[in-house]
């Protein structure tokens, strides 16, 4: 029997339009999006550069208003930031002046939780993220690849309903990348997460997420989804090797196809 409870939409987006500027001046970033986002699916987006990827993000955020059209969380019209969606920018968005440990600890300690559980919530979260030991680090010390750890640690400490993440491993080189990607995808499958993964990388796309949606030019549309399963092969296998099978190619192909010829036109 299906889990009804499971399958209700932990965000829902109606008839989303959104304009920047004013009436001689505008323009129209996002226009009739519809979209529902299920309890521990991994969502990745992609779109050509522009297209409104990020715009639909801060909108979930609760960081930019709708023009016209509802975007719900459990049924409730967000209205502004909340520690239940949580955001990971491409840069990592690190208090410099504090330690690894008081970066992550900043969220329990604003929602003035007890200080025996904010302290394992830290051990346990900088656990996660493969960061016992920094704690007591300043983050100017760190590598690019350790401080998104650490803005990721910091995020996951809120626990929040859904993880925004905004090209979060783009500055990153390859390798620290492909070991983000698992980690992230490691994250996911054990805390049973929601994310929402904005990404100009087709394969990064289909090997971390269960749906991938692809955008028009601006204005952005949702011109067509994709349901995957790469990302449990890859995850049980312990290994990348279905991104070389024909059925991951097929499916790279026409999404670049569906890319490319919105900047063609």
């Amino acid at each position: 029997m299906v889990n009804e409870k499971k399958q209700e939409a932990l965000i829902e987006i109606k008839d989303l339009k959104l304009e920047y500027g004013g009436k001689k001046d505008s323009i129209l970033a996002l226009d009739k999006i519809n979209l529902q986002i299920k309890p521990g699916e991994f969502l990745c987006v992609l779109g050509p550069s522009g297209c409104g990827k990020s715009t639909l993000l801060k909108t979930i955020a609760g960081y930019l208003q709708p023009t016209s059209g509802n975007c719900l969380m459990q049924g409730k019209v967000i209205e502004g930031p909340d520690w239940h969606r949580g955001v990971v920018f491409q840069s990592p968005t690190l208090y410099p002046w504090m330690t690894v440990k008081d970066n992550v600890e900043f969220g329990p300690r604003m929602r003035n939780l007890p200080a025996d559980e904010i302290k394992k919530i830290r051990t346990y979260f900088l656990e996660q993220v493969k960061l016992t030991g920094f704690g007591d680090k300043a983050t100017f010390e760190l590598s690019g690849g350790m401080k998104q750890r650490v803005a990721l640690a910091r995020v996951l400490a809120n626990y929040p309903q859904v993880i925004l993440m905004d090209e979060p491993f783009g500055a990153l080189d390859a390798l620290t990348r492909d070991n983000m990607q698992t980690l992230i995808r490691d994250i996911w499958k054990e805390n049973n997460s929601t994310i929402f993964f904005i990404t100009h990388d087709v394969d990064e796309a289909l090997a971390l997420g269960t749906r991938v949606l692809v955008m028009s030019k601006r204005p952005g549309k949702i011109i067509k989804e994709f349901d995957v399963d790469f990302t449990h092969t890859i995850a049980e296998n312990n290994s990348k090797d279905v991104m070389y099978k024909e059925d991951f190619f097929e499916i790279k192909k026409e999404i670049l196809k569906l890319i490319n010829s919105q900047i063609e036109e």
